[in-house]
C-alpha cells in the first residue's frame, strides 16, 4: 500500500502518495484501489439490489417533475435516438444525456438515500451506470446487472472517501454541493471500472471528471439543485467513455497543489482518507440512511417530531394551534419561515412540520405549489419560529431537532427526535424500503411491471439492464 506524505505545516499542501519503486500519484493510488477491490460479498450485493430498487422508483416518481421534464424535452430535440432510456418519457437517447435527464429524476424529489458524510451518492451514479450498461448489452457485451451491482458498491465507495477527504462533514459548513463536488469523480471511476480500464486509463477517467465538478448550495431549493446530480452522472460516464479513447488529464488531478482537492477544499482536504483500507464497502457500513419522505434529510427530525406532537395533540385540536417553536442545529440554507414553492419547501425546517402537523403525513403531492398556499399552510407558517441553536451539532448522526407546539388553552406539547426511522441509528427492515419502492413504481407503472421491476432486479443469475429500463420507458 502507497504510503502518504503530508505537510500538516502548510495549509495549501494536499499530500503525495509514494511508494518504493516507483511512486505514484495520489489519483492513480486511489483509483488502484478501488480497482483492486471485488465487491462480492452476498450481503453487499443485497444492499445493492435495493439500492438499486429504490433508486429506479424515486426515478419513475420524479421523472414527471417539472425540471426534469424540460430537460427530456431538450433531449429529445436534440438527440431524439439512442440506446439509453429515458425515464418516463418514452425515447432513448445518448448515453450521456440519458444519465444526465435520469440523475435529475432520481434526485429531484429528494427521496433518494442520504449517506453519512451527507451526500446524495446514488442519483450522481446509477443513471451513468444503467446508461452506460444499456449501450454494452446493445453491443454484444452480455447482461450487465451484476456488473452495474459491484459498481454500485465501488461508486459508493469512492463518493464516501471523497466526501470524507473533503473536510466538510457538517451541513453548516459545505461550500459547494456534495454531490456535484464528488459525484462525476464516482461515477466516472466505476464507469471506468465496467469499461475494464485499469492503471492509467481509470485514473485519468477521475482525472478528467475532475474539471467537471461543482454545484453551487444558492440553487438548493430551484430545479437546479437536481441538475447538479443529472450533471455528475453525465460528466462522470463521459469522462469514463474519453479516457477509454485515450483522452488525457493530468496524472494527479486529486492531490495536485492545484487540483480538485486543494481547489475546491483548501486547508481542510484530508487526501489520507482516500487511502484507508477497504472493508465490507460503505454500502453496509455506515450504509445508506433511507428515505421514507421526500424532503431534505435533516428536516426529517423536524417532521417525525411533529407527527408524534401531532398525535399527542390530536387531530380536532389543531385549529387550537398558536404557536410552533423549532429548535433545531443552526443549518442556514434550510431555515425557510417562507417557502417561495412547494419545490423550496423541501428544504424548510418550517414548512416540513407544518405539513407534518396539518397532513399527518408527508408525501410528493406536500410539495406541490397547491398544498404550499393553501391557507391552513400559511397560517401555520405564521405562527412558527425557530431557533438555530450552536450547540446542537449539525452531522445527522448526532444532531436533534425539538418541538414545541402550544394550545390556545396555553397547553404545550414537546417532542423531540434524536433519529427519524431509516437512519443509521434508527433503521428499518429492507421490506419497508421495498414497500416504499413498490408504491412508487405501482403509482408510476401499475402493478404488473412493477412485478417485473422486482423479478428482474431480483433474479439470482446475471440479469439484464435493456428489458428492466424498457419497463420504465
Amino acid at each position: 500500500m502507497p504510503k502518504l506524505e503530508l505537510d500538516h505545516g502548510n495549509p495549501a499542501a494536499t499530500g503525495r502518495v509514494t511508494a518504493d519503486t516507483p511512486a505514484v500519484s495520489l489519483t492513480r493510488a486511489f483509483t488502484d484501489l478501488l480497482a483492486a477491490w471485488r465487491p462480492h460479498h452476498p450481503e453487499l450485493l443485497d444492499r445493492c439490489r435495493l439500492l438499486l430498487l429504490d433508486g429506479l422508483a424515486v426515478a419513475v416518481a420524479g421523472a414527471g417533475e417539472r425540471g426534469p421534464s424540460l430537460m427530456a424535452e431538450q433531449t429529445r430535440a436534440e438527440c431524439p435516438d439512442g440506446p439509453a432510456t429515458v425515464i418516463g418519457h418514452g425515447f432513448a437517447t445518448s448515453v450521456v444525456q440519458a444519465a444526465r435527464v435520469n440523475g435529475m429524476a432520481m434526485h429531484v424529489l429528494d427521496f433518494e438515500p442520504m449517506w453519512n458524510p451527507p451526500n446524495h451518492a446514488l442519483s450522481t451514479l446509477l443513471p451513468a451506470l444503467l446508461a452506460l450498461a444499456e449501450l454494452r448489452e446493445r453491443d454484444g457485451e452480455g447482461p450487465q446487472g451484476h456488473a452495474v451491482l459491484r459498481a454500485i458498491a465501488k461508486g459508493v465507495e469512492a463518493q464516501g472517501r471523497l466526501r470524507l477527504a473533503s473536510g466538510q462533514i457538517e451541513p453548516a459548513r459545505l461550500s459547494i454541493h456534495p454531490p456535484g463536488a464528488v459525484g462525476a469523480l464516482a461515477a466516472a471511476l466505476a464507469c471506468a471500472d465496467m469499461l475494464g480500464l485499469e492503471g492509467e486509463r481509470l485514473a485519468a477517467a477521475v482525472a478528467v471528471a475532475s474539471s467537471r465538478t461543482g454545484g453551487l448550495l444558492a440553487n438548493v431549493g430551484s430545479m437546479t439543485k437536481a441538475l447538479h446530480c443529472g450533471d455528475a452522472a453525465a460528466n462522470g460516464v463521459q469522462a469514463a467513455m474519453l479516457a477509454a479513447a485515450g483522452f488525457s488529464a493530468d496524472e494527479d488531478a486529486l492531490g495536485s497543489p492545484r487540483g480538485w482537492g486543494a481547489s475546491l477544499f483548501g486547508a481542510t482536504f484530508e487526501p489520507a482518507h482516500l487511502l484507508a483500507p477497504i472493508g465490507i464497502g460503505r454500502a453496509i457500513n455506515p450504509g445508506p440512511a433511507w428515505k421514507l419522505f421526500p424532503s431534505q434529510f435533516a428536516t426529517h427530525f423536524a417532521i417525525t417530531a411533529a407527527l408524534e406532537a401531532r398525535e399527542a395533540i390530536g387531530a380536532d385540536a389543531l385549529k387550537r394551534i398558536s404557536r410552533v417553536e423549532l429548535r433545531t442545529p443552526v443549518m442556514p440554507y434550510i431555515d425557510r419561515p417562507r417557502p417561495y414553492s412547494g419545490l423550496d419547501g423541501k428544504f424548510s425546517w418550517q414548512y416540513t412540520a407544518a405539513i407534518a402537523l396539518l397532513d399527518g403525513k408527508v408525501e410528493p403531492a406536500s410539495f406541490k405549489d397547491e398544498r404550499r398556499f393553501k391557507e391552513d399552510v400559511v397560517a401555520l407558517l405564521d405562527r412558527t419560529v425557530l431557533i438555530g441553536d450552536g450547540a446542537i451539532s449539525g452531522r445527522f448522526d448526532q444532531m436533534h431537532v425539538e418541538i414545541s407546539v402550544e394550545l390556545n388553552d396555553g397547553q404545550i406539547i414537546q417532542r423531540r427526535c434524536d433519529a427519524p426511522m431509516g437512519s443509521w441509528s434508527r433503521p428499518v427492515p429492507d421490506e419497508r424500503v421495498t414497500a416504499k419502492a413498490r408504491a412508487l413504481l405501482v403509482d408510476a407503472i401499475g402493478a404488473e411491471k412493477t412485478m417485473a421491476v422486482e423479478r428482474a432486479i431480483a433474479a439470482p443469475g446475471g440479469f439484464h439492464i435493456r428489458p428492466l429500463m424498457a419497463l420504465l420507458a
